[in-house]
């Protein structure tokens, strides 16, 4: 599997971010480093404790991480997150996190199969 496929496989906008990182090795580099990114557990946990202001924190990470890395698939639901912790509406938040969650599973699943 390429990067390009793994990209096509997540979901995510390789045409968008190869435009930005010049090569698929850079592409590859990055999106990897993304596995060891906190950022979405981060969201979980905070989430968990109602923690809005924490939470938000994230979940912004992780909406910027995502919009860098073409993961257009995990960046609409982690802007849409994003924007109600924004606002301080923790039980939408907590609605909208199945959303991201199956984005980033799906996510860490197509980086942990182009390893492999």
């Amino acid at each position: 599997m390429t990067i390009e496929e793994c990209y096509v496989k997540m979901g995510a906008n390789y045409q968008d971010v190869i435009k930005r990182l010049p090569s698929a090795k850079m592409i590859e580099k990055f999106a990897l480093k993304f596995k060891d990114d906190t950022s979405f557990q981060d969201l979980e946990t905070a989430l968990n404790e109602k923690q809005v202001e924490l939470a938000f924190r994230a979940a912004h990470t992780l909406k910027g991480v995502c919009m860098n890395l073409g993961f257009d698939h995990l960046y609409k639901p982690s802007f849409e997150i994003t924007e109600s912790l924004r606002a301080s509406n923790l039980e939408l938040a907590l609605q909208q996190f199945d959303a991201v969650k199956e984005q980033y599973t799906k996510t860490i699943d197509a980086l942990n199969e182009f390893v492999a």
